[in-house]
């Protein structure tokens, strides 16, 4: 009896201690999670989903929205609603949609005029200003008493949409109508680089004297434009920007929506400042193929040296791709890590290891690109990607000073 007793006594004890550590792991599994959960950044969120701070600026006035396939209210990860949608649900008084390059549903390929229509969801008539004219005339802008701008940047000087922003602020300001800009993080954000644009070579590939990636978001953007009085005759706009919520130039942010037919994903998207010198050449950046601005090749480059081909294709956003039908040699960059910066390397390699360098630079297209014809001649005289970048300093810094007044977001 006295050693079940024991036994007894000893059972209970190894229990109460078995209870006792499980316990115990379980309060340090807890603190675990806690310390996770205060680490985890907050999720950004974007100014069209800050409906409180922009519906009252609303009141009843008659609107006009510039918007494309990204301006939408997130419900969460994965559901949406398109802006428009909601501010008509919101009894907001919508008259007209402006659309940039690539449409209002975002379908168009780059460079493809786009003609105005209707909606077919809300039968609110569409303005484009990708067609006759880049610029919302007067007659345009009748009967409209406030913009609302919304669309996704990707924060490189020749993707349009800041020109059409430029634009759409200066037609206002000359009609008197206030400007809200919705606010959307960068992409490109956390850095600045490449060449500033001469004026001499403004286009709507880059209207005003910065450089080819300027570390702003769309809001930061449209200030800089005010504050530096770079619209027509240094008119200003009554601006308004919603800022982001949770943001710095730093933080992580992927894209969740195809900003343009042609930057399919944040490979893309991060490749772009450098790949996208490409489209000033007859060298085809992946259109035509599932790896836009991920890979870049041409029938004309030495297949000894390159040895990875493809053959573009017409697909979505690219009816009719550089060397379409044809088997081009190049590299495929869609498995590396994007560099934070302008590189200069590939467009480099490829001139150099061209057959025919002739075939090689459209001048004025990579002039605008560019935004200086100081590059081609650098690349054409066998400049280092490191001597050419070294060759953007002055200005770079010049700019950096700049910017300085505009943010919003800490770097």
């Amino acid at each position: 009896m006295r050693n079940f007793k024991i036994f007894k006594s000893t059972l209970l004890l190894s229990f109460l201690l078995i209870i006792s550590c499980a316990n115990g792991s379980q309060k340090q599994k807890t603190k675990a999670v806690e310390k996770d959960n205060r680490t985890t950044p907050k999720q950004i969120i974007v100014g069209a989903n800050q409906t409180a701070q922009y519906r009252s600026l609303i009141g009843n006035k008659k609107v006009g929205v510039v918007a494309n396939n990204t301006s939408v209210i997130f419900k969460n990860d994965e559901t949406y609603t398109h802006l428009v949608d909601s501010l008509l649900a919101m009894d907001v008084k919508v008259q007209k949609i402006y659309s940039p390059e690539h449409g209002f549903r975002g379908e168009a390929d780059a460079g493809e005029h786009v003609v105005g229509n209707k909606d077919t969801k809300t039968g609110l008539p569409i303005v484009s200003l990708y067609g006759d004219s880049r610029k919302p005339s007067a007659e345009q802008l009748e009967g409209i008493e406030l913009m609302i701008f919304d669309i996704q940047d990707v924060g490189v000087r020749f993707y349009t949409y800041t020109s059409t922003l430029h634009l759409v602020m200066e037609a206002c300001a000359e009609k008197n109508i206030p400007v809200i800009v919705l606010d959307r993080p960068n992409p490109n954000g956390s850095f600045v680089d490449g060449p500033i644009l001469e004026l001499e070579n403004s286009s709507f590939l880059g209207l005003v004297p910065i450089p080819l990636v300027y570390g702003l978001t769309i809001g930061e953007y449209a200030t800089m434009l005010n504050g530096e009085k770079w619209l027509k005759e240094g008119v200003q706009c009554d601006l308004t920007v919603i800022p982001l919520k949770n943001y710095t130039h730093h933080s992580s942010y992927s894209l969740p929506i195809r900003p343009s037919p042609n930057l399919p994903n944040d490979q893309s998207v991060e490749l772009y400042p450098s790949l996208g010198l490409f489209e000033g050449t007859h060298v085809n950046a992946g259109r035509g193929t599932e790896y836009q601005f991920q890979r870049f090749g041409a029938p004309f480059l030495d297949k000894q040296f390159f040895t990875f081909t493809y053959t573009p294709k017409p697909n979505f956003g690219s009816k009719d791709p550089k060397h379409n039908g044809d088997l081009c040699f190049g590299k495929d960059l869609s498995q590396i890590t994007p560099p934070k910066k302008v590189d200069l390397s590939w467009i480099i390699e490829a001139y150099e290891h061209s057959t025919d360098k002739s075939k090689f630079f459209r001048t004025s297209s990579f002039t605008k690109h560019a935004g200086t014809a100081q590059l081609q001649k650098q690349i054409e005289n066998g400049l280092s990607a490191g001597e050419i970048s070294m060759s953007w300093k002055q200005d770079l810094d010049h700019f950096k000073e700049i910017r300085k007044k505009y943010l919003i977001y800490k770097e």
